[in-house]
């Protein structure tokens, strides 16, 4: 009888034991809120944001027509589909792993 009633308080002590850290885990205050910074005052923005950091030695490529780099894309996916028609057409493990004569890396 002394351990069936041993058992209980064991348990009861156990499970009071855990309503209290889940009372504590789940515990919150939403009705204050956290005390917000102020922010700092708004400084005059930079014209540009990395123009310090720029070296003068750098020389600015030139920039290419729009027409130009439609034309190389246009290529390289007319190259990519005919290796992609004749693997289709002859598969083999060559012809999966091959290249293009492509510019561009795939």
């Amino acid at each position: 009888m002394y351990m069936l009633l041993m058992g209980l308080c064991f348990t009861l002590f156990g499970v009071a034991v855990i309503v209290a850290a889940f009372a504590a885990s789940s515990h919150s205050d939403w009705s204050q809120t956290p005390d917000q910074p102020e922010l700092p005052t708004a400084k005059a923005a930079p014209t540009r944001f990395f123009s310090d950091q720029v070296a003068p030695s750098i020389a600015v490529p030139p920039s290419v027509p729009t027409e130009v780099l439609l034309q190389q894309i246009e290529n390289h996916v007319r190259l990519e589909q005919a290796a992609a028609e004749s693997f289709v057409a002859f598969p083999t493990q060559a012809l999966l792993h091959s290249k293009t004569p492509s510019s561009f890396v795939h």
